[in-house]
């Protein structure tokens, strides 16, 4: 495969989606990466549907869009590391592997002679990664975490939402698992900032992702908003808490987004619709004047934009440099003629379907393209292949590597 890591193996140990999302973003960079599954059930999210991948004749395959999200690129062997023969296959592959991810309870791969220690004394340069839910150290590091409870606890959803009072109000969690995805990728920049120092010192590393840590993390100027002010922050709806006007707006027939990021561009917004007035006004003239008194000028900007359709609006817009657009279905954004042309929707041949449908990574680059070549696997559909690799000709729950 293609890609700036075609020189780097990966040993996905990871389900659900954390974990394999930072493996897919390895795939996509070239990776070979070789996913470990339960046999006869695989990951969890294989069953997280409907919706189901369906084969050439339309029947439901066993494999959830959830599960053909986070594991394309990847290959797929079934061990059962209750077994001495399934742990003796992992260490053998943590031999010839440069990472490997895992986001197993904390102690849990240590009963089998797999944590970072244990592999370490047969790789020294390895790089181990684990995602969990608190990490492995502090009061909670035993608990079980998923993406909405975390949203939860690190403080999002107190952000998220419309203010209490409105029709709507109350915390809401961000529409896909957010936190999951974060954490995945906090641990593919992590393995590889360690793959850049092990250039350097020919040593591995052991890199402790926690998804709190990183839900934290990212509240990003919320949290420095409260840092500095002492003021908790709340739930604006789509209001922006520090930069005005952006919010959405209802148009005769839909909504528009409109996101001023500045003074200049509040200015040719004023000139755009016709009210330059704005301008001088010493209430809106400046940021800092516009988020006080956002709740006057709120509701002229609404009357405004009640009076045109949405395509009108981002016609008159748009050629004035003020941000907007319309508020997509997935649909409608995967139908975007910007993002056909990025080519973020790609379809990858597929052994029961004939092809799947996948989202493109958003990366590019210019000297080590990437190539999108390998469906999700199929259950075990690499097991005999890289067993062969190993030099072993038996099925995974018999086979034991030489020396192992």
């Amino acid at each position: 495969m293609a890609g700036p890591l075609s020189h780097i193996r990966v040993l996905d140990l990871s389900r659900i989606m954390a974990g394999p999302w930072a493996g897919q973003i390895l795939a996509d960079l070239g990776a070979d990466v070789i996913k470990v599954e339960r046999p006869g059930a695989g990951d969890d999210t294989r069953s997280w549907g409907p919706p189901f991948l369906k084969d050439r004749d339309g029947n439901e395959t066993r494999d959830a869009g959830y599960f053909l999200a986070v594991n394309r690129g990847k290959r797929s062997i079934t061990l059962d590391l209750d077994k001495l023969e399934g742990q003796a296959v992992v260490r053998a592959l943590a031999a010839q592997s440069d990472i490997v991810l895992e986001n197993f309870k904390v102690g849990t791969l240590a009963k089998f002679g797999l944590d970072y220690d244990s592999l370490k004394a047969v790789n020294d340069r390895l790089i181990y990664c684990s995602v969990t839910g608190f990490g492995q150290t502090g009061p909670k590091r035993d608990l079980a975490a998923y993406d909405f409870m975390i949203q939860a606890m690190g403080g999002l959803m107190s952000v998220t939402g419309e203010p209490d009072g409105k029709p709507g109000g109350g915390p809401e969690k961000v529409g896909v698992p957010i936190v999951d995805i974060m954490s995945g990728m906090y641990a593919a920049i992590a393995v590889l900032g360690a793959l850049a120092r092990r250039s350097q010192t020919g040593k591995g590393d052991y890199v402790d992702i926690a998804m709190l840590d990183v839900q934290v993390g990212f509240l990003a100027n919320q949290a420095m908003n409260y840092l500095i002010s002492g003021k908790p922050p709340r739930r604006t709806g789509n209001a922006h808490p520090n930069i005005q006007p952006q919010d959405v707006f209802a148009c005769r027939d839909g909504h528009v987004v409109l996101v001023v990021g500045n003074d200049g561009q509040f200015g040719a917004f004023c000139e755009a619709i016709g009210r330059p007035a704005w301008i001088a006004d010493e209430r809106f003239a400046r940021n800092g004047g516009r988020v006080r008194n956002i709740a006057v000028l709120r509701p002229l900007i609404a009357e405004i934009f009640a009076t045109r359709d949405m395509a009108e609006w981002i016609a008159l817009l748009e050629p004035a440099g003020v941000p907007c657009g319309p508020i997509n279905t997935v649909p409608m954004a995967l139908d975007d003629p910007q993002v056909k042309h990025r080519g973020m929707r790609v379809d990858i041949p597929h052994p029961v379907a004939g092809s799947v449908p996948q989202i493109a990574s958003p990366m590019r680059f210019r000297e080590a393209g990437l190539s999108f070549e390998r469906a999700p696997p199929l259950l075990g559909q690499h097991t005999d292949e890289i067993l062969r690799e190993l030099g072993l000709d038996g099925p995974a729950d018999t086979a034991i590597p030489a020396g192992a």
